[in-house]
């Protein structure tokens, strides 16, 4: 006998039906699940600068701490 919280769990899981004759499993393609354009011109600007803002925040932070009244 199944439990019923396994079934509630599982419902609603995948959106669509797998394809697995395509490599990326959906109809879409590749790329289709990301909240973001990786093909877009300076992309890898974008990228850079909020990796480096995200990375940088926090030391920044943290002196702006240190060094104020």
């Amino acid at each position: 006998m199944r439990l019923p919280t396994a079934a509630v769990a599982r419902r609603g899981f995948h959106t669509t039906r797998p394809q697995f004759s395509s490599p990326h499993h959906y109809p879409e393609g590749p790329r289709s699940n990301i909240p973001f354009n990786p093909l877009t011109r300076f992309f890898f600007l974008r990228y850079w600068g909020f990796m480096a803002v995200g990375f940088g925040a926090p030391f920044g932070i943290a002196v702006w701490q240190t060094y104020k009244n």
